[in-house]
């Protein structure tokens, strides 16, 4: 080897620090935040002005004007030009107006419907706390006339029908309720909570655009509200499911529960664990814990009954059995 291929060979006079007394290097971002889910329940729980509410409304009531004031003209030059084609566009156009009629009416059908469920638990507050044994079952009476002739309460209005009459107090025939007529309900509801916070956590993970883990948790956080108001049978339509939206969600806004806290961290396997993941996969499963947050709300919202003692979801045996592993499995896969 010839004197320039030699490595050259520095002497120091004193040792040089050490790497492990070098000081750990900071962390350039924060622990998740669940900064989706953020954005979608500030969006939600906003409550619009009167100014701006006044310009949709004149905005709508113009444009309804304006589209039937050209659809009139329309049908009426048409018909000058030649009466058969006047008779056909105007059938036409009744019929649209009448499909609209139907909309309308059943969204007003379906609000109507989600209100009836909501006064069941102020009555059924009144009935337990005056311990009111004829209103609790006139309250279940109501009940069942609400879910026959569903094939998925069959069982529980047959199990209810039976053991009701042997109850004599107002709590005990809730519970029974409960155990024989809400339960199997209750089971539908929760899965469909777990669905919703496995899909918010997956795209939130795996999808890097921008306000895309916004538009899926929105999205997927109306599409279960919307199911779990269809299960306990409040069957709400497009207005329906934005108000229960908005009502779940300013509640939850209030009370300070879409806020990542010490608890949430450590219902998803300790906030410590999510420092040792990516970005991205923390950010998930914060998404995918408040989305489980908001569901158990939708049910209590939408629920005929309030939860009695001990049975209320719990948000973290929701969160760990919809969550736990999700991430480990995708990777596998």
């Amino acid at each position: 080897m010839s004197e320039r291929e030699r490595p050259v060979l520095i002497e120091l006079d004193e040792p040089g620090p050490s790497p492990a007394d070098a000081p750990p290097v900071a962390e350039t971002e924060g622990a998740p935040t669940g900064q989706a889910m953020q954005s979608v329940a500030a969006l939600a729980a906003r409550e619009p002005s009167r100014l701006v509410s006044w310009f949709w409304r004149l905005l709508f009531a113009l444009l309804v004007f304006f589209a039937s004031v050209a659809a009139w003209d329309f049908v009426a030059g048409l018909a000058e030009r030649n009466q058969w084609l006047g008779y056909v566009s105007l059938a036409l156009v009744s019929l649209f107006v009448l499909v609209c009629v139907a909309l309308i009416a059943r969204e007003a059908a379906a609000l109507a419907r989600l209100q009836k469920i909501e006064r069941f638990h102020d009555e059924a507050a009144n009935a337990a706390a005056e311990s009111d044994l004829k209103s609790a079952r006139a309250l279940v009476t109501r009940m069942e006339r609400l879910y026959a002739g569903r094939e998925d309460a069959r069982w529980g209005l047959a199990r209810l029908g039976e053991r009701k009459s042997d109850v004599f107090d107002p709590d005990g025939l809730f519970e029974l309720a409960e155990d024989t007529l809400l339960a199997p309900l209750d089971d539908r509801a929760t899965r469909e909570v777990e669905a919703a916070a496995r899909q918010v956590a997956m795209i939130t993970a795996l999808v890097p655009l921008a306000l895309a883990d916004v538009a899926a948790a929105l999205t997927a956080n109306l599409r279960m509200i919307r199911r779990i108001a269809e299960i306990y049978g409040g069957r709400s339509g497009t207005v329906g499911t934005w108000r229960l939206t908005r009502a779940v969600l300013t509640h939850l806004v209030a009370t300070g529960a879409v806020a990542v806290g010490d608890d949430l961290l450590s219902s998803i396997g300790g906030g410590h664990l999510l420092s040792r993941i990516s970005r991205r996969f923390g950010e998930g499963l914060v998404n995918g814990a408040l989305t489980a947050r908001v569901g158990v709300a939708a049910m209590e919202v939408c629920r005929p009954l309030p939860f009695s003692d001990g049975k209320r979801p719990r948000v973290t045996r929701l969160v760990q059995r919809a969550l736990t592993g999700l991430f480990d499995r995708s990777q596998d896969g």
